[in-house]
């Protein structure tokens, strides 16, 4: 950002937007999360983008421009390289009487404006334009992936990719498929053949989106290049591998985790996009209300005792926890983990990945921690009753252990644990946080609209109690959806946000637990106890308009009549 965080700092107390000691809080959140005190302030809802950027502006004398507000014609967009526009993000976005227009999210880069000035000889007018203003527009005007590989296909010649598909620039096809992923913010990447041809599907937002087709005869030749760069066998096709691989882009070194099997058609390619976007996630960021937080804060402040982190593949389990590895890292902890995989790593955090091959499993690893002196340890996953039971010794011994588990809500840990053969009353003794969680797509903010729901149709999906507690007796409710639009690629949805449930294990549900009660058992007394389960974090959610009522229905596995 143009402004640094100590003269934001200073702007935000002087307009009266928040008192020093609020601001000085959030400083610190970001400190900690390493994110910008402006990404804080939005993220927290204290200010929106535009009211930040029109606030710099103003404090800079600069002018200031709204991409999201006008129509940029393509000659226009073109003018700026797409490398050089996302890298110094800056796009033209006006050409009249001569001159250009250009937006930057720093004015101050005379080096730029020169370049553009040179490049066009034309007179070149400057605006400011927020970063996250930029990245949306950038991603609006960007050419679709089709039509991007139908150009670059082009460049040899169209007859080529049947007659002669070793002519097609390969290496540049799989690089434009991994930036494009990056760009779209996908967790996942598909090449998946077909019977005639063969798709590219991108998983963003935890749904998979038709990208690409590409002519059959090219799909051996990307397998090979991906296997080479994941330092795979070329010459193995009926054995599935698994490998990692790095690609340099504009905004990082993207680190990418490869899985290759052979299906019926021919090899399949999924690669997960490990990138530090999604590193780091604070708590907050992740959709925890301030009432879970306190729970989960109190949970870790203690040396010893079991954290864990439930829900099925994909929900964010391991997100969490390492929102919570980033708290409790300091100098004067030693913090181990065991995982399968280590996807990302954290400075300061000595973390071991799973080998099978050296027997190197997570019940035997997790032994070995115990023998390298540590406060806490993390679990990627108790899988099996030796981890189970190790674990749940190191938390009785003076560790504080955090772990995965799958099941579907909070209270289904517990007999989960007691079915790997952990005796009830050592779950019992050392369990102190369960938290359960899923992931709802949240509505696009720039296609984001409200409309009226009526209270009798939204009873026929969700209990009348619930309803009750959370709208009141109003028959109309205000809820909003996304109406679709080129940021979204027209879902009305863009990024995702956790639905919560904090499960602490009190004197009570210690003796539940002993008892071996049932789960229906346990989330009744933690209802008592005021625990807010992921339906009602997600009703509060949808009042809030991050998120719709179908998303969250459809993630707590509530049927839609």
């Amino acid at each position: 950002m143009i402004i640094s965080d100590t003269e934001l700092k200073t702007l935000i107390v002087k307009t009266g937007i928040l008192d020093q000691q609020k601001i000085e809080d959030l400083a610190n959140l970001a400190k900690n999360s390493f994110s910008t005190l402006g990404d804080v302030l939005i993220e927290r809802d204290v200010i929106t983008d535009q009211n930040l950027g029109l606030l710099v502006a103003d404090y800079f004398k600069l002018p200031f421009i709204i991409l999201s507000n006008i129509s940029i014609p393509e000659e226009v967009f073109r003018i700026v390289p797409q490398k050089i526009a996302r890298k110094g993000k800056v796009i033209a976005f006006a050409r009249e009487d001569g001159g250009i227009k250009i937006a930057m999210s720093d004015p101050r880069n005379i080096e730029i404006r020169d370049l553009i000035a040179k490049k066009t000889g034309a007179r070149v007018t400057t605006y400011y334009a927020t970063e996250r203003d930029i990245d949306n527009a950038l991603r609006i005007y960007r050419k679709d992936l089709q039509k991007a590989f139908n150009d670059l296909v082009k460049i040899v010649g169209e007859q080529f990719v049947i007659e002669k598909p070793d002519e097609v620039p390969i290496a540049k096809v799989v690089d434009m498929l991994v930036d494009y992923a990056y760009q779209d913010r996908a967790s996942d990447l598909h090449i998946e053949p077909k019977e005639t041809d063969s798709l590219v599907r991108f998983r963003i937002d935890g749904i998979l989106h038709d990208m690409l087709y590409f002519p059959k005869n090219l799909h051996e030749r990307i397998i090979t290049r991906i296997k080479i760069l994941a330092k795979l066998r070329t010459d193995e096709h009926l054995s599935a591998q698994d490998g990692k691989m790095r690609i340099l882009l504009e905004e990082e070194n993207l680190d990418i985790r490869v899985s290759i099997i052979p299906i019926v058609e021919g090899e399949k390619a999924v690669l997960r996009l490990l990138s530090s976007h999604f590193r780091q996630f604070s708590l907050i960021d992740l959709g925890m209300s301030k009432e879970d937080l306190k729970k989960v804060t109190a949970g870790f402040k203690k040396s010893y005792g079991m954290i864990l982190s439930t829900g099925p593949t994909g929900s964010g389990k391991t997100t969490s926890i390492y929102a919570i590895l980033k708290i409790l890292n300091t100098r004067e902890k030693n913090i181990t983990t065991v995982e399968d995989p280590v996807e990302y790593r954290i400075a300061g955090v000595n973390q071991v990945q799973v080998n099978t091959k050296t027997d190197l499993t997570f019940a035997h690893g997790l032994r070995s921690l115990l023998r390298q002196d540590p406060n806490i340890i993390f679990v990627g996953e108790i899988r099996d009753n030796e981890t189970a039971g190790i674990a749940v010794n190191a938390a009785l011994t003076g560790h504080l252990v955090l772990s995965t588990l799958h099941t579907n809500d909070a209270a289904s840990a517990i007999p989960r644990l007691i079915d790997m053969d952990v005796e009830p009353f050592l779950v019992a003794s050392t369990i102190t946080l369960v938290v359960a969680q899923r992931l709802v797509r949240k509505i696009c903010d720039m296609c984001k609209t409200s409309y009226i729901a009526k209270k009798d149709e939204l009873e026929q999906n969700i209990p009348k109690n619930l309803m009750q507690k959370h709208f009141g007796d109003k028959d109309e409710i205000r809820v909003y959806k996304g109406q679709g639009c080129k940021v979204c690629h027209h879902t009305g949805y863009q990024g995702r946000v956790g639905l919560f449930e904090v499960l602490g294990v009190s004197k009570v549900i210690r003796e539940l637990i002993a008892k071996k009660s049932e789960p229906d058992v346990i989330m009744k007394q933690a209802d008592i106890e005021g625990m807010t389960t992921m339906i009602e974090d997600g009703l509060q959610k949808v009042l809030k308009g991050q998120t719709t009522i179908e998303e969250v229905l459809r993630v707590t596995k509530v049927e839609m009549a």
